[in-house]
């Protein structure tokens, strides 16, 4: 059926018009901001990979996280990068109540209180000598299991210095449940799980890699799904629902939208997905070179993934894109 007199471009001809008639809002609510902060550094550690991104020291970190809560950005998402020396095969810096993480988590908790949502990476390969997620096994596999074991140990400890989100990233089996059980056990019922629940075995994490020092030597395909598995991914939202998760997540975010979409249409809890680190460093090295425009191609980007269906998004540009909207 046609309407001959019907001309979309009415609704299209002052950004008044545009801005009455918008089908997908982006707002700063909708935004996290990840942060990294380093032991050991005496002033904030520029990311070479990730322009604008740097390892912050605590001071700087606090610093930060005020600006970005006034910018009115949703949540933090926190990463700590021990000294090299700090790193073992079972993370146990991650665990330490004077561990960076924590004690980051401790000082925006006492600074920000419940100005903004805090949320901590639960996982091992910032912590661990091999740079895997989990705890390796003498055939140098994974043990799901153990692993598991370790994040709840992680969940506690973050919860009790003040995350209202803990974040196991590590794609084991059941990590979720396992988290679950252990907060609730130690009297965390209130802490909410923010499950990264279809992680993909992606080309995009390189410069995260130098972001958290990663002593990684080799792959984690046994444990990240396969870039062309959408159903697999949608299977793996439906178990970290059912065993309790309180937001899921898919990453990477750009080059998995359909995959965002299909969680956004089975998910009851909310949807985030990560704009990861070389999502952001390839529009910001075209930018740098003139190609495109940082701005404009950064806010349609973070459209994209809201419209695709995202609750959440992740994303370094969270700040600056906060000031944008503004």
């Amino acid at each position: 059926m046609t309407f001959p007199r019907h001309r979309p471009r009415r609704l299209r001809t002052t950004p008044a018009m545009r801005r009455l008639v918008a089908q997908t809002s982006l707002e700063p609510r909708h935004l996290v901001l990840p942060m990294f902060v380093a032991d050991g550094i005496d002033e904030p550690r520029p990311i070479g990979s990730m322009p604008g991104v740097v390892q912050h020291t605590r001071e700087s970190l606090r610093k930060a996280a005020a600006e970005a809560v006034q910018a009115g950005v949703g949540g933090l998402m926190l990463f700590g990068v021990p000294k090299e020396g700090d790193k073992d095969a079972t993370g146990s810096a991650g665990v330490a109540p004077e561990g960076i993480l924590n004690v980051a988590l401790r000082d925006l908790a006492t600074d920000l209180g419940d100005d903004t949502v805090l949320m901590a990476d639960t996982c091992l390969d910032e912590f661990t000598d091999h740079g895997h997620c989990g705890i390796v096994d003498r055939t140098g596999r994974v043990d799901n299991d153990a692993t598991n074991a370790r994040y709840v140990e992680l969940a506690v400890a973050q919860a009790n210095w003040g995350a209202h989100v803990v974040g196991p990233s590590g794609m084991m089996d059941g990590q979720v449940a396992a988290i679950r059980d252990g907060l609730d056990a130690a009297g965390f019922a209130d802490t909410a799980i923010l499950a990264y629940a279809a992680k993909f075995a992606s080309g995009f994490y390189g410069p995260f890699r130098e972001a958290v020092a990663s002593s990684l030597d080799g792959d984690r395909r046994t444990y990240q799904q396969d870039p062309g598995n959408a159903r697999e991914a949608v299977h793996e939202i439906e178990l970290d629902i059912a065993e309790g998760a309180d937001i899921v997540m898919v990453k990477p975010a750009m080059a998995y939208l359909d995959v965002v979409r299909a969680a956004a249409d089975i998910s009851p809890v909310p949807v985030a997905a990560y704009q990861v680190s070389g999502e952001y460093s390839m529009i910001s090295a075209a930018a740098a070179n003139g190609w495109i425009d940082l701005r404009t191609v950064a806010l349609e980007t973070l459209t994209g993934i809201r419209r695709a269906g995202a609750d959440i998004v992740l994303t370094y540009w969270a700040v600056d894109a906060a000031r944008w909207l503004s």
